[in-house]
């Protein structure tokens, strides 16, 4: 797979390739938790597509392929979320990616839990992970990531522990039907590109928006 990727990648005409990065923790102690729902976006896409997760690269769980002939590249970093940048910063700099071709996955307590979007820059909205991407990338923003809702913590709880918990069995179902429209949008990107799918998703997901928050 390494040889017949590199090849393929080096060819001229050749499609772009895509390096997809995944937030969250490494460990048991933090699977299933909402702050990890980046890391089961790519394990979600990768089962689905075939692509095995087997490598360690740039201090990531890593994995190659192909969809619909795109070159993909797979990570999940393991510097724990406050240092995600250093992985995902080597791992732009090895394929020579311009980070237009970097999608980042991330929980967004800002959007109701199970609810995405996909956009095309943004700030990093107190989000740990982001910030570290953001300081790894020398401050350029300009990199498309894929915002998946968690919803905010109740009353006056610590967001912090909030994060850390997992979902109970109604939310777990949303992010579950959620992970599975993450698959079709990413899909989507892949063969239409990122402004037309974007368009075309967070259109979507505007009125799954009105029917979860009632």
């Amino acid at each position: 797979m390494i040889s017949r990727l590199s090849r393929r990648y080096f060819c001229s005409d050749a499609p772009r390739p895509w390096l997809f990065v995944g937030l969250g923790n490494p460990g048991d102690k933090y699977k299933g938790t909402r702050h990890n729902v980046g890391f089961e976006m790519i394990d979600v896409f990768a089962q689905s597509q075939g692509i095995a997760m087997n490598r360690v690269h740039c201090k990531a769980i890593f994995g190659q392929g192909f969809v619909d002939e795109v070159p993909v590249f797979l990570a999940k970093p393991q510097t724990y979320m406050n240092l995600s940048g250093e992985s995902t910063g080597p791992l732009a700099a090895y394929y020579k990616l311009p980070l237009n071709r970097v999608l980042v996955f991330h929980d967004d307590m800002n959007l109701p839990c199970g609810v995405l979007r996909l956009n095309p820059n943004g700030g990093h909205g107190s989000h740990s992970g982001l910030k570290s991407v953001f300081y790894n990338f020398r401050g350029n923003r300009e990199f498309p990531r894929l915002r998946i809702g968690i919803g905010r913590p109740p009353g006056q709880m610590d967001p912090k522990a909030y994060l850390l918990q997992k979902f109970n069995a109604t939310a777990q179902g949303r992010i579950d039907a959620a992970l599975q429209e993450g698959v079709h949008v990413l899909k989507l990107l892949l063969s239409k590109g990122l402004n037309e799918s974007a368009r075309r998703f967070n259109t979507e997901q505007k009125y799954k928006h009105l029917t979860t928050a009632t």
